[in-house]
Parts: structure tokens; C-alpha cells; sequence
């Protein structure tokens, strides 16, 4: 009984006491370390066995401090982001209807369920990755712990770390699946947090896989949805759901892109 009482105690103790935060670094040199502290930051907030494991298996990812270091913060014209990112409206709108096309079904049930145009998400999508060729070529849960170790941005990222190895625990992410330089990850580009969060088994498997095009698909326009998006309302400049698409790229560039191609794939 005293065992129980003693036992009882001490996690009134650890409740009441806040976990402290695994410490940051600059460079590889402290990012084993660094695992281990952060390991007992991650039970604290729930990680499992696969979660940690993969955690012990990361390695400290230098091609994403190097992307991380070299961003410019270039601004574009609109036309010039459009040409750069799209090649131009017309071919990008031509791939865009082409997917559609061949898709109709899911991008009508999306749209009924979430009143999310198919030229919005296939904008989205083509914007993003290509419409799936091109989703990264650096180890997810890699990329994500070294932008939550490195001390530049480590209070944004801790949590998406934290959300990357519960996924990895659902069976959500393979421990060694890739994604972009900055733990962003399948079709459409999730950090791991909004992929927890919003996440839709499209295809009904029991899963969310954002490398399956319906699951990533459907977890954009739950995104949109429940960050404000109308059924039925404008999304260009100006209109109520231009606001929205701030949510998905805080750059009104990015903005009017995807809103100027889903304008030219509706007409």
C-alpha cells in the first residue's frame, strides 16, 4: 500500500511539474545528444514505441540546413512566379482538367463533402508536387527533427516533430519515408502537424496516407474546410475564399497562382 501511495505521489509530482524542452544546437554535432533529451520530451507528449524508435534511428539531415540557410526571400511578379512554377497557365490548366478527368468521381465526392472545387485542389496539387512526380527526397522524420533541433525556428517545429513520430506510431508515415526539406510530406505537401490534425482516410482502408493521392486530396479540402472555405463563394482576390488559400501558402503570390489556374481549369 505504501508502495502504491509513494508510486501515486510521484506522478502527482510529474503532472504538476512541467517537462522541459530538449535543448537546440546549430550544428551536427549536438544532435545526438540532443535525441536523447528529446526523447523523454516526446514520451511526455504521448510518442509510442515506433515513434521513438524511429526518433533513435534519425540522423541529423544536412541537406536541409543547407535548404533552410540558403532561402533568399526572392519576390516574383506574379507572372514570373506563374512561368517559373507553371511553365504557364494554359499547359498547367490542360494537366490539371486531365486529372480530373480521370478522377471525376473523387473530386465530385470531395466537393459534395467539403465544398471544395476540383480546380482548387487540383491546382493545389499540381502547385505543390507536380501532381505527385516530384514529393521530396529527404527522410521525413530526419528532415523534421533537425528543423525542431536547430535553434533558428525550433519552437515551430518541435511540435511538427512531436506530430511526425505519432505518426510513425499509426502507421501514418514509414519511419523512412520521404518528403520535402522541411518535413513536408506527400501529394500535397503537409507538415506532420496539419497532417495529424486534418487528416482523412478517403479510400476507407483504416489509414491515412498522404501518399495516396484520395487521402491527400481529401485531408486538403478538410484543411481548407475547417480554416473558413464557403461552398459556393469566390476564391479570387477579393472574394471569401481568397482569404483562405493564406492559410494553405502565406505568400500572395502563391495565393493568386493557385487561384488564377483554378480559375483558368473552371472556365
Amino acid at each position: 500500500m505504501r508502495a502504491a501511495i509513494t508510486a501515486f505521489l510521484a506522478s502527482l509530482a510529474t503532472l504538476s511539474t512541467p517537462a522541459l524542452a530538449a535543448s537546440c544546437g546549430n550544428s551536427a554535432s549536438g544532435f545526438e545528444p540532443w535525441k536523447a533529451e528529446f526523447a523523454q520530451e516526446a514520451r511526455n507528449a504521448g510518442v509510442g514505441q515506433r515513434g521513438l524508435q524511429a526518433l533513435s534511428q534519425a540522423r541529423y539531415s544536412q541537406p536541409t540546413i543547407n535548404a533552410d540557410r540558403n532561402q533568399t526571400g526572392v519576390r516574383y511578379s506574379i507572372d514570373e512566379f506563374i512561368r517559373i512554377r507553371l511553365g504557364s497557365l494554359d499547359s498547367f490548366a490542360a494537366q490539371a482538367e486531365q486529372r480530373i478527368a480521370r478522377n471525376a468521381g473523387l473530386y465530385d465526392a470531395l466537393e459534395r463533402r467539403f465544398g471544395v472545387p476540383a480546380s482548387i485542389l487540383a491546382s493545389i496539387h499540381g502547385m505543390e508536387t507536380g501532381f505527385g512526380r516530384t514529393m521530396g527526397s529527404e527522410p521525413v522524420v530526419s528532415s523534421i527533427l533537425t528543423v525542431a533541433y536547430d535553434c533558428r525556428r525550433s519552437d515551430f517545429f518541435t511540435p511538427h516533430a512531436i506530430a511526425a513520430l505519432k505518426m510513425v506510431d499509426r502507421g501514418m508515415l514509414a519511419p523512412d519515408q520521404v518528403g520535402a526539406y522541411h518535413g513536408e510530406l506527400g501529394h500535397t505537401q503537409f507538415l506532420p502537424g496539419n497532417a495529424l490534425r486534418y487528416g482523412v482516410d478517403a479510400d476507407g482502408n483504416g489509414t491515412v496516407n498522404f501518399y495516396n493521392a484520395a487521402d491527400a486530396l481529401a485531408s486538403t479540402a478538410n484543411f481548407l474546410r475547417q480554416k473558413g472555405w464557403q461552398p459556393g463563394a469566390g476564391y479570387m482576390p477579393g472574394q471569401p475564399n481568397f482569404r483562405v488559400l493564406n492559410e494553405w501558402n502565406a505568400a500572395t503570390v502563391y495565393q493568386e497562382a493557385i487561384a488564377r489556374a483554378a480559375q483558368r481549369i473552371d472556365q
